[in-house]
């Protein structure tokens, strides 16, 4: 039975609850649908939209907005934040440990192999100083919620974490539609995130940066599934969006070309994967990077956020390793617990996931997106047949987790009100000038009945989360 964030077990209405409970009985089913209808075309508008690689049916697609906001007490948020502020300072110290003096792998907290195979392991970043000691500046930590009392991680973002212009765009819907409920509540506000970004950005440029530190937003381009977010973001930051053709490096220094002339650039908050930053170091045949960019990094002479190599840490098997983690490194008892996790290159634990396929989930270690997964309890014979065997053919290339049971919340869908299962996703901000975390976050939702997952590209939308301030 999934935890019900809105009802009690006796069917009492949670208090954070009480005053969407009162709205949702005084809204007529047409009104709501308009509304909804209102919300997709301020998107369309927008043109707040993603793109599914592979999908026959049309490169880009809206995401579908749920108009009835998740709601947390200041109490509830309160026990999160903390919990992932320890999470992310673990991950920072994990990766100035690994690419530095690896006590963690010398004292056995992580087995070496899992960071000499791991693919987002990058040797050259081995003994380089990255600027102010950051490595993940911006972090998404997908949280789940099984009962009243605990908040799970589920998983970590690293790397390039997505989905900031959907937490902005849903809390404008909030505003914008939903007005009559928004102003019965005092919503903690999440509208200063890009200022607040940009001033991450600029606290973290080299120490010999000017006063006033340019920052550019480095994108792929226009056919990347996540490029609306990188213009949104760029154009609410007041910063470049650039490519790496308008992008330079002579003598060690990054330079952005523009009508004046060159402008030298101090940080780069790029959307781009290691593998294509720079065809000098890494891939020769990428054409989406800047040549010579890893040298005037290597330099100190600009900063990347977030810093090469930081996949090491979002590894799905790491993950399991990130409580151990957290007691190694800062001596402290983890406040936010991970979903139990088997590894299945222990054969102890192969054993028993190949045993329980049909009640388990079971994910690529370096998977996302809702692919490479089995979901047990949803699958038919013929499937769980053929996981097994990918599974016994490359037992290290997987983990399992429980069929967790989502906790839910009241979502609009064609039958009228309805619960369905969601997660959250936080967006937490590491700069010099400290850590900070948007009151919030992203909360996603499986619109099909029954579903657990959540995911865009898998038929999943977006919901506004709403802190309420005491």
């Amino acid at each position: 039975m999934a935890f019900d964030e809105m009802y009690t077990a006796e069917g009492e209405i949670r208090p954070a609850y009480v005053g969407v409970a009162k709205w949702m009985a005084a809204v007529a089913p047409e009104q709501l649908e308009r509304r909804r209808a209102e919300a997709e075309l301020l998107y369309r508008r927008g043109g707040i939209t993603f793109a599914v690689y592979g999908d026959t049916q049309g490169e880009e697609r809206i995401i579908p907005h749920d108009i009835v906001p998740r709601v947390l007490s200041s109490d509830e948020w309160s026990r999160l934040a903390k919990g992932l502020e320890q999470r992310v300072r673990a991950l920072n110290m994990f990766l100035a440990d690994i690419y530095g003096p690896r006590n963690v792998l010398k004292a056995g907290i992580v087995p070496e192999d899992l960071i000499w195979r791991n693919p987002a392991f990058r040797p050259e970043m081995v003994g380089l100083r990255v600027p102010h000691g950051i490595f993940v500046h911006i972090a998404g930590i997908d949280i789940v919620r099984i009962d009243a009392n605990e908040f799970y991680v589920l998983e970590d973002n690293a790397r390039t974490p997505s989905g900031v212009s959907y937490m902005l765009g849903g809390r404008e819907i909030s505003i914008r539609l939903m007005s009559d409920l928004f102003a019965t509540h005092r919503v903690a506000p999440i509208e200063n995130y890009p200022d607040q970004l940009l001033d991450t950005l600029r606290s973290v440029a080299p120490r010999g940066a000017n006063g006033d530190p340019v920052v550019a937003l480095l994108t792929p381009g226009q056919f990347n599934s996540a490029y609306y977010e990188h213009s949104f973001l760029a154009d609410k930051m007041g910063v470049e969006l650039v490519e790496g053709r308008d992008l330079f490096v002579r003598d060690e220094v990054v330079y952005m070309r523009t009508t004046e002339g060159p402008r030298r650039v101090d940080v780069i908050y790029r959307r781009i994967d290691d593998d294509f930053l720079d065809p000098l170091t890494f891939r020769q045949d990428s054409a989406l990077g800047v040549p010579g960019l890893f040298s005037a990094y290597a330099a100190g002479n600009v900063t990347l956020a977030n810093a090469i190599g930081t996949g090491a840490a979002d590894d799905k098997d790491i993950y399991s390793y990130v409580p151990e983690i957290i007691r190694f490194l800062l001596s402290e008892e983890p406040i936010l617990k991970n979903v139990p996790t088997w590894r299945c290159r222990e054969p102890k634990d192969l054993g028993y996931v190949l045993d329980h396929l049909a009640e388990l989930v079971v994910k690529e270690v370096h998977g996302s997106g809702g692919y490479g997964m089995l979901v047990g309890p949803q699958a038919s014979r013929e499937e769980i047949a053929t996981f097994a065997a990918r599974v016994k053919a490359r037992p290290e290339g997987y983990i399992a987790q429980p069929t967790l049971a989502l906790s839910t919340c009241p979502t609009f869908v064609e039958s009228g009100v309805a619960p369905r299962h969601v997660d959250l996703r936080p967006f937490v901000l590491s700069g010099a000038n400290g850590i900070r975390i948007v009151p919030g976050g992203l909360t996603r939702v499986a619109l099909r009945q029954g579903s657990l997952v959540v995911n865009s590209s898998q038929g999943g939308g977006t919901k506004d989360t709403w802190v309420i301030e005491c």
